[in-house]
């Protein structure tokens, strides 16, 4: 893994700051929220307050719910018309009888209709007017207007129409009542209508079964309904976009006042698109959870309105009914009696939290986008510096180690104070450590040279008077041994010398242009009968190659390279010599042979001096070599600007030995002198 990718990674970890953020904005978002509802909640209870200073008066009791029908309604014992009204049906009648009566109220333009469904699979009617109707199925209806009641018998003999006479003249109330009745599988309807100068206060009714016969007395209960004087009251007290709801016991609604709309707030009060969207699902997600209280309805069926109800005050979130925004909700319990048991809802939409939420998250978003795009810029640059500096160190390193432990300027970083400063100056120690041996290395061989000319021109002459003496036979294979050491010992120092002499000349060679080809192609012609038996391969380039150097030098170094290939090959085999044009003058020699590989440790080490791998059992295994060819051909192609290099062929039959030459820096003219 790449160092830049490690700090991309190390930068990553930024990311639990914006998660700390996020967590900060959430828990602040919900402190605002827990400040709002207390706050809306006190504003409830206030409402309330003044509702009941102003005299509100509720009724007591089980109540009969009046809907108000939008569309007319048709008496014909059918409730397709009802369909709307029908969800808010009421059980009325004794609790025996809870499961038999629904009841659905309504009115429209003044008048006053009934639906009521039966669940009655007997049939034992009689006609309104046959004494025997009392005991048979019906319902009875009884209603009550300023103190004053009438009893009517619902009953038909057939489907459709009938007409119930009042019991208990009042002139209040209608002396007979129209209807019609219909039946089902599972029981009967009857529908009717009360015109409206007859419209009842009160309102009770009640089934009498034949089969399973009991009271038929039913409980007056009075009739409410949408309250518009309440309503009208209520509006007068109400803040700016808020809606309040009077709501009686089991949630029917007395009084709707205020309403929450969209186009009330400006557009640059409301937050929509992804904003509203994040809001909902990670702010406001019990908000979402529940059901919106929107719409006109005659019922609530709510936890918050079920607890004010039961004398607990509650608040709770509502989604709106547009986007970008919630709503705010506070029921609290109305004190209107002992026996009367209503409940103030109010509502508010609030896009404010949305909006902040949004803001936060927006602001939240821009600083991570920014802080991490600049902790990531500062990394990655960091990484890029610090990559450029090990690079330069590691490349001085590798030009140290192909030169001997020399470097041709001084080491990078070694003025610097930080860690990269002190390996630099641990690697320039080291390097000098290296230096010194490689000279001591380097001067070895003439000092040698220098120092055994002497002792071993003695051993010659000594072996030479003693030959004159006369030595015993037995003793004469010795002397001949004492003297074939010293010819081997003179050799090797001979060698040494050579090799002193090699690496002055090399250091005072001068330059010339010539052409590479040539020379190449004259050794080539040179080394074929000394290849035999093994095959010499010459591949040159096609056209003249000048070239600016030393040529007696390359030609050396080819020497080296040629009889080192012929020392590792074995008869039969090949010899590759390959001469390839680079760019800008350069130029690349490549001498491959077949033998065996070279070990991996030896692929730079092999061009040192004093290294060798040649053993007895390669051929001139038995003469003194001390490991200077190689390391003449690495100053060779040092003096050219170029380097040597060995490394074994990829099909894995032999070694290549490869000679990237530049060519020798020209030196400028003396002033007047042509070239």
């Amino acid at each position: 893994m790449s160092l830049r990718l490690k700090l991309l990674l190390a930068a990553l970890c930024t990311l639990a700051l914006p998660w700390a953020g996020w967590q900060f904005v959430r828990l602040t978002e919900q402190l605002l929220r827990e400040g709002q509802q207390q706050a809306w909640l006190t504003t409830a209870h206030l409402l309330a307050k003044a509702m009941q200073a102003r005299g509100l008066q509720l009724p007591a009791g089980e109540v009969a719910y009046v809907q108000t029908a939008r569309e007319p309604l048709l008496i014909d014992g059918y409730d397709d018309d009802w369909s709307a009204l029908r969800p808010y049906a009421q059980a009325m009648g004794p609790a025996t009888d809870a499961n038999k009566l629904r009841v659905t109220l309504a009115r429209r333009d003044g008048d006053l209709y009934l639906l009521a469904q039966v669940r009655d699979a007997t049939r034992a009617r009689f006609d309104p007017a046959d004494p025997r109707s009392a005991s048979g199925d019906h319902v009875t209806l009884v209603l009550g207007k300023d103190g004053r009641t009438a009893r009517y018998r619902l009953i038909g003999a057939a489907p459709g129409s009938f007409v119930a006479v009042a019991q208990g003249a009042a002139p209040e109330l209608p002396e007979q009542l129209q209807g019609a009745l219909q039946d089902d599988g599972s029981g009967y309807r009857i529908e009717l209508r009360i015109a409206r100068p007859f419209a009842p206060t009160r309102l009770g009714i009640a089934v009498h079964d034949s089969a399973q016969p009991g009271s038929d007395t039913p409980e007056l209960r009075q009739l409410v309904g949408d309250d518009a004087a309440l309503a009208h009251n209520l509006q007068s007290l109400l803040p700016a976009h808020t809606r309040a709801r009077v709501v009686l016991v089991d949630g029917w609604v007395l009084a709707d006042a205020g309403e929450l709309r969209a186009d009330e707030f400006p557009s640059a009060q409301r937050a929509g698109g992804f904003a509203a969207w994040l809001y909902r699902h990670f702010f406001a997600a019990s908000a979402d959870a529940a059901q919106p209280l929107a719409g006109r309805r005659p019922r609530l069926d709510a936890g918050e309105v079920w607890q004010a109800l039961s004398g607990i005050a509650a608040t709770g979130w509502r989604p709106a009914e547009y986007a970008g925004a919630v709503v705010l909700v506070a029921a609290v319990p109305l004190d209107a009696g002992p026996r009367a048991h209503a409940a103030l809802l109010l509502e508010q939409a609030n896009p404010t939290l949305p909006l902040l939420a949004n803001r936060a998250l927006a602001g939240l978003v821009s600083a991570t986008l920014v802080a991490f795009a600049v902790a990531a810029a500062i990394l990655l640059l960091f990484g890029a510096l610090l990559s450029w500096r090990l690079r330069r160190l590691r490349n001085a390193a590798e030009q140290a180690l192909r030169a001997g432990g020399r470097l041709d300027a001084p080491m990078p970083l070694i003025d610097s104070r930080d860690e990269l400063g002190d390996l630099a100056r641990s690697f320039r120690k080291l390097l000098d450590e290296i230096g010194a041996s490689t000279d001591y290395l380097r001067t070895l061989a003439s000092k040698l040279s220098h120092e055994l000319n002497t002792p071993l021109a003695i051993v010659k002459s000594s072996l030479d008077n003693l030959e004159h003496q006369g030595v015993p036979a037995p003793a004469r294979p010795y002397l001949v041994r004492a003297r074939d050491g010293a010819d081997r010992l003179g050799a090797i120092v001979r060698a040494m010398s050579e090799a002193s002499r090699v690496e002055r000349a090399i250091a005072a060679a001068e330059a010339e242009d010539f052409d590479l080809r040539a020379l190449v192609a004259g050794c080539g012609d040179g080394y074929r009968p000394l290849a035999a038996p093994r095959e010499l391969r010459l591949q040159l380039p096609a056209a003249a190659l000048p070239f600016h150097g030393a040529p007696e030098l390359i030609a050396q170094a080819l020497d080296k390279l040629f009889d080192n290939a012929c020392s590792f090959t074995p008869p039969g085999g090949w010899i590759a010599l390959t001469l390839e044009a680079g760019s800008d003058g350069a130029a690349c020699i490549r001498v491959a042979n077949a033998g065996p590989p070279l070990p991996a440790a030896m692929h730079e080490r092999v061009f040192d001096s004093l290294v060798s791998l040649r053993d007895r059992a390669t051929p001139g295994g038995a003469t003194p070599h001390l490991g200077l060819g190689l390391y003449v051909v690495r100053l060779v192609a040092e003096l050219h600007r170029g380097h040597a290099s060995a490394s074994n062929r990829a099909e894995g039959d032999g070694v290549e030995f490869v000679l990237n030459l530049v060519g020798m820096p020209r030196r400028p003219l003396a002033p007047g002198a042509t070239r």
